[in-house]
Formats: C-alpha cells, sequence, structure tokens
C-alpha cells in the first residue's frame, strides 16, 4: 500500500489499493475521502458487468476524514453493487469515520463490521 505522509496541517493524500481474497474484492482506502478526490473512490468501486465480485469489503480502518461527497458515493456504489446482485461492505472503521457514518445513518445501508476479518464472515 502507498505510504500517506504529509506536512502537517496538510490532508493526507487518498489512496486507495485493490486485492482479491478467496474471491472477494478488497480496496484499502486510506487519507482523506472529500469533495477534491471522491472521484478516486468512485472510480474504484464501479462494478463492471461480469467481472464484478458478489462482495467488495472497504477496508477504512486507515481513512481519517470522509465528507459528504464520499457519504454519496458510497451510497452510489452499493445500489449499483445491489443491482448487479453484489454487496458492499465496509470493515475496520477508523473512530472519525465510524462517526459520521453512524451520525448519516450509512451504517443501516451498508454492513460495517469493527474488523476486516469480520467482513468476510458475515
Amino acid at each position: 500500500m502507498a505510504d500517506i505522509h504529509h506536512r502537517e496541517g496538510q490532508p493526507a493524500p487518498l489512496s486507495i489499493t485493490q486485492t482479491t481474497v478467496d474471491g472477494i474484492r478488497v480496496l484499502t482506502v486510506a487519507g482523506q475521502i472529500d469533495a477534491d478526490n471522491v472521484g478516486t473512490l468512485r472510480e474504484a468501486l464501479r462494478v463492471e458487468g461480469d467481472s464484478a465480485s458478489a462482495l467488495t469489503v472497504l477496508d477504512m480502518g486507515a481513512v481519517n476524514f470522509m465528507d459528504s461527497s464520499a457519504i454519496n458515493v458510497l451510497i452510489a456504489a452499493n445500489r449499483d453493487a445491489v443491482a448487479a446482485g453484489g454487496r458492499l461492505r465496509m470493515a475496520a472503521l477508523s473512530e472519525p469515520v465510524r462517526r459520521v457514518v453512524e451520525v448519516v445513518g450509512l451504517d443501516t445501508i451498508i454492513a460495517c463490521c469493527p474488523t476486516l476479518a469480520e467482513a468476510f464472515t458475515i
């Protein structure tokens, strides 16, 4: 995974690494997700026809900030995944992201798991 080192006071750049574990697509996301870079997340989550995994897990443990544009992209990605016969899950949410997810009710739309391992089993 790419380093997310940054100067103090500057946002951490967004980094997304994709892997496949037992047929499950895992996107490891790090840094901040905001209006300036949310397109990167949107592209990473895009469902591609027959190549789409039945389950995509977002490892959000290294995301330290997420704004409303990220919420909107996640809702749309979940809708698209379900329409394609798949599912989206989020795992290992950092504390700031977990608070945002709970406040806006995103956890009632997308399953959220405390650990990456748990996201593979529910």
